[in-house]
């Protein structure tokens, strides 16, 4: 990419001296480039420099702090920084719609009365140039931003761009945006159960103005709060052409701007989407977990991952998030004592390591999605562990995101329950061992005395045994 940069540059030079006789001014860039971007010269995405390294940590605004609001949440900054936390993505902030607004416990939620408490879901969004009340308002979401930027954290918001709440602002303003039903009413995404939302008309979004609208609103967060990016939902749902325009929109106020799609949609890494959801690897790591799928199915999904995507798009890695959380299951529930191990194998496999509100804690329940239910902290018990896994990522380029780190390497391991691999770039290098089975597991690593334990009690060594439902990580830098 360098030499062909270069190259562009020298034969722009060129022309540039022939067609403007001598002058050194530069040129004006063609309108064809002008909206483009960090690709000024290719439209080509380029990943901001700071996130080659970046982990990142998600912020359940509503239920992180007994306020759950952003100035409540500023008092825990320091400790996430301290975490090793550099992007933190934060759930919906803005507005909620109170038509058809959710309610109730996750596993029996209901649309509830008029005037009822119940806060609702946050991804029910009923206006998206405002701020939700319940968490402040635009000076105290600016001071956390700022705060956040002081201590060198990113600060990306959830974009909801699929529908809206049913009282939003564009159902009155603007009702050609959304895709209507035979009799000309607002209407659910179909196939779901999202009744207190109704689905935006994408299919015809160029012509109606929802393009533009939807970009402008996106823009209007990175230009007047200086937000550093979006993570943004159900982005298969949208067109990736809107993605990519936006993208470009985007980069014209940040340049480095960061998106991170929920979705496993390989075209969204072509020009949209720094990062992307690693939902297949998650589902595979539970069913391992649990002893039900053999480790060799976490093989095969590295390698189709790896043929899907390729080395430069970026993957989340996560053992939960809110949806896992609240529909599926707590960390224990779903993976039982091998919780811990999963983790590690989340942190140092693949992808860049996701940490969610509470889970550093070792949060074991359920958090409600529509009601307050804040996280009980307690002693932070997990906090050693994710600081860990930040810190591995943060130190050894081997781990290091998309093409700026190294590839997984397996060994051979005699076991359908315990597998590790290596991962190296430059002089340095990470080994992992898990082993998600009830007995210790013999492995022959081949690792010399250059090697430093990482994670876990087990000397490197040409052959280490690994003991039950646990990991093990080695690191090694050559002078």
């Amino acid at each position: 990419m360098k030499s062909k940069i270069l190259l562009t540059l020298a034969l722009s030079c060129i022309i540039g001296f022939f067609s403007a006789c001598g002058d050194a001014s530069s040129p004006e860039p063609t309108s064809e480039f002008q909206s483009i971007g960090q690709g000024l010269l290719e439209d080509t995405l380029v990943h901001p420099s700071w996130s080659h390294n970046a982990t990142i940590y998600q912020v359940n605004v509503r239920q992180h702090t007994p306020e759950g609001t952003f100035e409540a949440m500023l008092a825990d900054l320091p400790r996430l920084r301290e975490l090793g936390a550099d992007i933190l993505w934060l759930m919906p902030i803005h507005p909620i719609g109170e038509v058809n607004r959710k309610g109730g416990e996750n596993a029996n939620n209901f649309m509830v009365e008029p005037g009822s408490s119940s806060l609702g879901s946050p991804y029910s969004v009923k206006d998206y140039y405002a701020i939700n009340p319940d968490f402040g308002d635009a000076q105290s979401f600016q001071a956390f931003n700022d705060s956040a930027h002081a201590l060198g954290m990113k600060v990306i918001l959830d974009w909801v761009a699929n529908h809206t709440a049913f009282d939003s602002e564009w159902t009155k303003s603007n009702r050609e945006y959304f895709l209507l039903d035979d009799t000309g009413n607002l209407q659910p995404p179909s196939g779901t159960d999202w009744w207190d939302v109704t689905q935006l008309d994408w299919e015809n979004g160029k012509e109606s103005g929802l393009y533009d609208a939807m970009a402008d609103a996106l823009e209007y967060w990175v230009r007047e709060f200086g937000v550093d990016g979006y993570r943004c939902d159900v982005a298969e749902k949208v067109p990736t052409d809107f993605w990519e325009k936006a993208r470009r929109q985007l980069e014209q106020v940040n340049p480095d701007v960061f998106m991170l799609a929920e979705a496993e949609v390989p075209e969204h890494h072509n020009r949209a989407f720094d990062m992307s959801y690693g939902w297949e690897m998650h589902h595979v790591m539970n069913q391992v977990a649990k002893g039900e799928w053999p480790v060799d199915s976490i093989k095969r999904a590295v390698s189709r991952q790896s043929k899907r995507f390729g080395v430069d798009a970026y993957r989340m890695m996560f053992i939960t998030n809110h949806d896992e959380n609240s529909w599926n299951g707590t960390i224990e529930e779903r993976m039982g004592v091998n919780g811990d191990a999963m983790a590690i194998l989340a942190g140092t496999l693949m992808g860049m390591p996701l940490v969610y509100s509470g889970q550093e804690a070792a949060n074991n329940k359920r958090l409600r999605f529509f009601e307050k239910d804040t996280v009980e902290w307690g002693d932070y018990s997990k906090t050693n562990l994710y600081k860990t896994i930040y810190e591995l990522n943060h130190e050894n380029p081997a781990l290091w995101n998309g093409q700026a780190g190294g590839q997984p390497r397996f060994f051979t391991v005699q076991s359908r329950q315990a597998l590790a691999w290596k991962r190296s770039q430059g002089d340095n290098a990470v080994v992992t061992a898990v082993n998600f089975s009830d007995n210790p597991v013999m492995m022959n690593l081949k690792m010399d005395a250059a090697y430093a334990i990482a994670w876990g009690n087990v000397e490197p060594a040409y052959t280490v045994e690994i003991p039950s439902h646990s990991a093990c990580v080695w690191t090694k830098s050559n002078p």
